[in-house]
């Protein structure tokens, strides 16, 4: 009896070693995604002529998002102004107040050729921002928050033998919240509008330089 024993106990233990092992491939599977989940990733710029450059950001809107929001595009325009001069390399920046300027004192200004637009701002680049869509709910819906915010984030570089025409453009579009069904009784609308902000902000600003993304991110 004594083979059939050692056959039984070899048995069992190769049994409590897979399990084992099985145990020991979930742990690390589990913390590589842990890892995952909590670490971040590298992504290149798609457009990098701003290094060593001068810049303005201005932001364009139609009266119906303007009348909505009036503070979007001072936000817009300040904030991508921002992160551009921190991070993008570029040489100088026209200050987001004196474009706001710009646009306040030439009401036309949209209908600018792009050349002539550079040259009035006096920079060698303008980041040309479409803001196309600015809702935090749908229409005729004022109880259940789907913001979203959608526009084509353009650069004209004043130098190009073509500059009536852009130089670069993205389109970009973001949502808030996450979860659906959120009303004012769970979010508030502030709250709402400054995160729909934020994200594309972000996501119109990172266009423009290589930069970091946390792997959990959700938009």
């Amino acid at each position: 009896m004594r083979p059939r024993h050692t056959i039984l106990t070899l048995a069992a233990c190769c049994t409590l070693l897979a399990a084992a092992g099985c145990q020991i491939g979930q742990l690390f599977g589990g913390m590589a995604a842990s890892h995952h989940r909590t670490g971040s990733t590298d992504f290149k710029a798609k457009y990098t002529g701003l290094t060593d450059k001068t810049f303005a950001v201005i932001v364009a809107s139609d009266r119906s998002i303007q009348s909505d929001f009036p503070g979007i595009v001072p936000v817009i325009t300040r904030e991508v102004s921002k992160l551009l001069a921190e991070h993008a390399g570029a040489k100088g920046m026209l200050p987001a107040n004196e474009v706001l300027q710009y646009q306040s004192q030439h009401p036309g200004w949209v209908a600018r050729p792009f050349d002539e637009l550079a040259k009035d701002l006096a920079v060698d680049r303008v980041v040309y921002i479409d803001l196309q869509e600015f809702a935090l709910t749908d229409p005729g819906n004022i109880y259940v928050y789907n913001g979203a915010a959608a526009g084509v984030v353009h650069v004209i570089e004043a130098e190009s033998p073509v500059a009536s025409e852009f130089a670069f453009g993205e389109p970009v579009r973001v949502k808030y919240p996450d979860m659906s069904g959120m009303g004012p009784n769970q979010i508030p609308r502030q709250d709402v509008l400054n995160m729909l902000a934020k994200r594309f902000i972000d996501r119109a600003a990172w266009l423009l330089y290589d930069h970091e993304e946390p792997n959990a991110i959700k938009y």
